[in-house]
């Protein structure tokens, strides 16, 4: 029994998939055979549902930065897990997207911010970050605005490569410093200053 034809719509998102990895490893110049292996078509294919490369490029910048999927994962982290535990694996997943878009910029030659899309920024950072924190927030010393700023700042910088270079902070290390600080909390009745 012969498989169901895709759509052309279905055909684009499985291309876009399919280059979304090549970009990042070898820039504008793969090749549409390298493509087209990837997602296991004919090369002409690709020109079927693409006007040309440039086109196919941009859909895959598009879905890449599209935060939709990267807002998925961090609202499927461990709600019973601790403070510590939670900031962890938000830095975790933000670093490595920050990672990606970095390499995906780089690879088409983009500068500057990435463009946004505030249509589909419905379900903003700052709530995502509120929900997956929830009860814990009662016990922060700062908002979710100022917790979502802080591990954003703290997971793109920690995401530039010539940053860290020689120098690589884990993220439980970071995780542990936002959660904590450097100076750590004050003895019960003490003061956190040196006299």
């Amino acid at each position: 029994m012969r498989a169901k034809p895709m759509s052309v719509d279905e055909r684009r998102a499985m291309i876009v998939d399919a280059v979304i990895p090549l970009l990042i490893e070898h820039g504008r110049e793969v090749s549409t055979r390298q493509i087209a292996d990837a997602a296991d078509i004919a090369e002409g294919t690709i020109f079927r549902v693409f006007a040309d490369k440039d086109e196919l490029f941009a859909a895959a910048v598009d879905k890449f930065l599209d935060p939709t999927a990267a807002n998925r994962s961090l609202r499927a982290i461990d709600p019973e897990a601790s403070i510590e535990a939670k900031i962890n694996d938000i830095l975790f997943l933000l670093r490595s997207r920050m990672t990606g878009i970095f390499g995906i910029m780089h690879a088409v030659g983009m500068s500057g911010p990435p463009p946004r899309n505030r249509e589909r920024e419905a379900d903003t950072f700052v709530d995502v970050i509120a929900d997956v924190l929830g009860p814990d927030l009662a016990e922060l010393s700062v908002p979710a605005d100022r917790v979502a700023s802080f591990v954003r700042l703290v997971a793109f910088a920690s995401a530039i490569p010539h940053f860290n270079a020689g120098h690589e902070i884990s993220t439980a290390d970071l995780a542990h410093l936002i959660t904590n600080g450097i100076a750590g909390r004050p003895a019960e009745g003490g003061s956190s200053h040196a006299s």
